[in-house]
């Protein structure tokens, strides 16, 4: 079976959904109806931009420029991560920025060279929406890591400045803080795991059989994007978390985290 097509008035209609999610903001007075509108406007905008882009990414065969618009991508990825944690103290965004691009290109140049085994390796068609779903899925685990770290660190704060002051390093006083913020950064992951196939089918293997691929292939694909994804998630999260909370500390081994 082939894609079918959606027309402009087929996606006209879908904004109906919009209508009914901004009525019931409007009836039971949630104050939503602006931000369900802007939304809407933006999704259609982006979507459209980003398909006409990709159109003239996918013409590439400069893996120069291919990387590029990668780390451009990994670029906003770290922005989001740093709007979402507030946090003053401790600038993250530059550690964050090279530790997402140095572990995601990392596992992406792995799966499109040596495991899929695309020629070229870095063929846009194929590097580019996986490198995306490797920084998308990989940003909120970030996220909820830094999150979780700088709240454990205040919320500890005595306890650690007690280990410190007995001669502890603070790689021993934040241990077990360190161990508890990246467990539950990979919580969400090995949720996915646990439930693929079983609550939803994925994104990936969705769109493949949408477009007419056979369900086996579209299943072989998803896995190798579920273990991706887990992998980038567990790597982007250690050596952001390491990288940042060494920043936590002075030479002096005192906090600086308030």
């Amino acid at each position: 079976m082939s894609l079918i097509e959606i027309s402009p008035l087929q996606l006209a209609l879908c904004a109906l959904f919009v209508v009914v999610a901004g009525t019931d903001s409007a009836v039971l007075r949630l104050g939503l109806e602006k931000d369900l509108a802007w939304g809407t406007v933006r999704t259609f905008a982006q979507l459209f931009l980003v398909g006409y882009v990709l159109k003239f990414v996918f013409q590439l065969s400069n893996p120069y420029l291919v990387l590029l618009i990668f780390v451009w991508m990994v670029f906003w990825a770290a922005h989001a991560v740093r709007g979402r944690v507030k946090e003053t103290k401790v600038a993250i965004f530059a550690p964050s920025f090279v530790s997402m691009v140095a572990s995601y290109t990392t596992v992406t140049v792995v799966v499109t060279a040596f495991i899929i085994q695309v020629d070229p390796w870095y063929s846009p068609q194929y590097f580019i929406p996986l490198g995306g779903m490797i920084a998308g899925n990989s940003m909120n685990a970030i996220t909820i890591v830094l999150e979780r770290m700088f709240t454990e660190l205040r919320r500890e704060r005595p306890r650690i400045e007690l280990a410190l002051s007995l001669g502890g390093t603070y790689q021993e006083a934040t241990a077990d803080i360190l161990r508890a913020c990246i467990r539950a950064g990979m919580i969400p992951s090995i949720n996915a795991l646990m439930t693929v196939g079983l609550v939803s089918l994925p994104g990936m293997m969705t769109g493949q059989i949408l477009a007419g691929a056979d369900p086996m292939t579209s299943i072989k694909y998803q896995i190798i994007v579920m273990l991706m994804l887990t992998a980038s998630t567990a790597i982007g999260s250690i050596i952001v978390v390491h990288v940042v909370r060494r920043m936590c500390f002075s030479k002096a081994q005192q906090m600086v985290v308030h």
